[in-house]
């Protein structure tokens, strides 16, 4: 039997959400587009999040579109978000996590944007909301000023400059970039979002920014105490590491954005260190001071921070950080000059 086709999958990652999975269901299943897939990936959850995705999937008028993939086991966000890249049928993907909301119009919108300026991606604004005992508390919107990016590199430098959403959702994007580029999530539990955002503009020309506000992600206890649930020296240490192969990317050195590039990542080094430093007598083995300055090696020598003009002073004061750290080829000190 051939596979139906489509022009965008919306994938929606469910684990233990029974309280919010209609949220999210109602704003994708209620999208003006009609050409969307519903790939819903249950994660194994304990609740009836997926009995609610169920009934969608039998009772409404869009129910044949929502296909459910079961993973072995949970395995968290990452490898959930890995698998939405693997199995969707779409031309175009859109990330919604299932405790959030999209606006009614979000792909219908993107989508066209996407063909008219022959984009391989196109962001919406979002706007957090913040809730507090079972009520919103405040809301702040982020918004983009329009901007259409369509010469080479272009996109990326402005990324790195910090100006640009770190999480995996409200954007539109066209599927074959994923898959031809073995962009992964890494599934360390906690900043999983960056390890796949922070290489994404280095892939990508023509994008398109929005000032419309087309996701609602809400911030609950859930989100916030991140730092408190489950958070074990084997996951930190596997977050290092991931982070440790992106500064290696150096076919990239000779690109505009790659200072920019490397104090990004150096600033989310620093506060990885910070969040350690803080926790660390409740993680078995205790990291060492040593292992901390580890952390922080520098991908570029010291040579090259000096010719360059983007973000000398930041890249400087990591750099001096990371001297400390052992000479062992980890990072740029090998070879320094």
């Amino acid at each position: 039997m051939t596979e139906k086709q489509y022009e965008v999958t919306i994938g929606i990652p469910v684990y233990n959400i029974e309280r919010y999975v209609r949220l999210a269901m109602d704003s994708a299943l209620n999208q003006t587009f009609e050409s969307i897939e519903f790939l819903v990936v249950d994660d194994c959850g304990t609740d009836s999040s997926m009995d609610i995705v169920s009934q969608y999937q039998q009772s409404h008028p869009r129910g044949g579109d929502i296909r459910i993939v079961r993973q072995p086991q949970n395995g968290g966000l990452g490898r959930a978000r890995n698998r939405i890249i693997d199995e969707a049928r779409g031309r175009f993907l859109y990330h919604l996590d299932g405790d959030d909301e999209i606006a009614l119009n979000t792909i219908e919108l993107l989508h066209h944007q996407m063909i008219s300026q022959g984009a391989d991606i196109v962001y919406g604004s979002f706007e957090r909301v913040y809730v507090e005992d079972g009520s919103v508390a405040k809301s702040v919107p982020s918004v983009y000023q329009r901007t259409v990016f369509t010469k080479p590199d272009s996109f990326a430098c402005f990324a790195y400059e910090r100006k640009l959403q770190t999480m995996t959702w409200n954007f539109l994007i066209r599927t074959d970039i994923l898959r031809q580029n073995h962009l992964r999530v890494a599934p360390v539990g906690f900043g999983e979002d960056f390890t796949f955002t922070v290489d994404l503009p280095t892939y990508v020309t023509r994008a398109v920014l929005l000032p419309d506000v087309t996701y609602r992600y809400f911030i609950r206890d859930v989100n916030t105490r991140r730092w408190n649930r489950n958070v074990t020296r084997e996951l930190m240490d596997a977050y290092i590491q991931t982070i440790d192969q992106k500064k290696r990317r150096t076919e990239l050195r000779s690109k505009p954005y790659y200072a920019r590039r490397c104090e990004t990542l150096m600033m989310y080094d620093f506060s990885f260190a910070n969040q350690i430093l803080q926790r660390r007598d409740t993680l078995t083995p205790r990291y060492t001071d040593r292992e901390i300055r580890d952390i922080m090696w520098h991908p570029m020598a010291l040579c090259e921070i000096l010719r360059s003009p983007e973000k000398r002073a930041k890249n400087l004061a990591t750099y001096a950080i990371s001297i400390h750290a052992p000479l062992d080829g980890r990072g740029s000190h090998e070879g320094v000059v």
